[in-house]
Parts: C-alpha cells; sequence; structure tokens
C-alpha cells in the first residue's frame, strides 16, 4: 500500500513537471496572438529607431521574432538599413550568435549604399578602436562622408578629430561649416558645438573662417 502511494506521488509530480514545462514551451491563445501581432519594420520606422540607437533593443523587445525577414532583406534584398540591423545584430550578439566579423562586413555594405548611420558607427568605431583595430585616418573617411550627408554625430566626431591633430587642414572649412550650420534644440550639445567652432577656429586662417560661415545651400 505505501509502494503504491510512493508510485501515485510520483506520477502526480511528474504530470505537475510535464505541465509546467509545457506551458512554457507552448504559448498561450493569447501569446500566440500578440508574436502573430509582430509586424516587420518599414523602412522609415528603421531609419527612425537607428537614429534613437534604439534598434537593437526593439529587436530584443519584439522576441527576436523577425530574425529572418531582416537577414533576408540584408543578405537577399540588399536593404542598407537592414544591412546595417542585421550587423549590428551579429557583431554584438543580438538574437544570433556574435560573429563581429561578419557583423562589420554588413555595416561596411550599408555605409557603401550611402547609409550615413552605417558611415558615422564605422568612424566612430575606427576612431575608438571598437571591434576593429583604431584608424584615424580611416575614421575620417567614413566621418567625413558621413558629415557630407548631414548627419550631426558625425560632423561632431569629425571636427573632434580635426582638434586633436587628425585629418587634413583642407577639410577644416568644410567641417566648420557643416557644423556651424548645424541645428539642434539639446543645449548641451549646442554648447558643445559652439566650443568645438571656437577650437576649430584656432586651426583655420580668418578668411577661411568667414567663408565657412556661408549657409549651406550657397
Amino acid at each position: 500500500m505505501v509502494m503504491c502511494n510512493e508510485n501515485a506521488m510520483a506520477l502526480k509530480k511528474l504530470y505537475f513537471c510535464i505541465i509546467a514545462v509545457a506551458t512554457l514551451v507552448v504559448p498561450s491563445a493569447a501569446t500566440a496572438q500578440e508574436i502573430k501581432a509582430v509586424q516587420l519594420y518599414t523602412q522609415d520606422e528603421l531609419l527612425k529607431m537607428i537614429a534613437e540607437n534604439s534598434h537593437l533593443t526593439r529587436v530584443v523587445e519584439d522576441r527576436c521574432q523577425l530574425v529572418q525577414d531582416i537577414e533576408a532583406r540584408a543578405e537577399v534584398l540588399k536593404v542598407p538599413a537592414y544591412q546595417f540591423l542585421w550587423g549590428d545584430m551579429l557583431a554584438w550578439g543580438v538574437c544570433v550568435e556574435a560573429e563581429p566579423e561578419r557583423g562589420i562586413d554588413f555595416m561596411s555594405l550599408a555605409a557603401q549604399q550611402g547609409l550615413p548611420e552605417a558611415l558615422e558607427q564605422l568612424g566612430r568605431y575606427y576612431a575608438k578602436g571598437i571591434l576593429v583595430q583604431e584608424d584615424k585616418t580611416r575614421a575620417v573617411v567614413f566621418l567625413r562622408e558621413a558629415s557630407a550627408l548631414g548627419n550631426l554625430k558625425a560632423q561632431i566626431q569629425l571636427v573632434e578629430l580635426f582638434i586633436d591633430g587628425h585629418g587634413s587642414p583642407y577639410d577644416y572649412e568644410d567641417a566648420y561649416r557643416w557644423l556651424y550650420n548645424a541645428v539642434t534644440d539639446d543645449k548641451k550639445v549646442h554648447a558643445r558645438i559652439a566650443s568645438y567652432l571656437q577650437a576649430l577656429e584656432k586651426l583655420m586662417h580668418p578668411k577661411a573662417v568667414r567663408a565657412a560661415r556661408r549657409p549651406l545651400e550657397s
């Protein structure tokens, strides 16, 4: 009788264990409905997320459901924004196994197609030696291209490099003009820009400074 009770208790425990595992593995109807509702990001949505640096967080918040779609749009359709997203995911192991080298390759493909955010990020990585070997010269190249496309983060970093003695003095006028005509409602960024412009002026001929203060459209 004792043995029967012990067997019954063991079976009961096993039953509840199976139920618990099944609950974890098999989503409820509500969860399945929620999972089904996740839509792939539009180009504008993704670009906005990248600009806000929230793209990786969003992929995780969506429970990594869109990995295959993101990969397809990066590798097959070669959409620059998705190449950048996929590269970032690979570089940092977000929802996939980390493959930094492939990640940088995909960021580079997006940069080659003229995506400012990709150019800026590569420039920043080379400037600081993140994932790649530090290379200020290469950083200037990427940041200059991103700056010409209106990326404010790149413009600020480019001037930082110039102030620190990197890059060519022939580029100072363009860098000054981009930053001088930059628009931001962030008071800290505004003050930082003003400080960098003053520092850059000390490296430039007064005539070059006057020329650099022309509007961008002229």
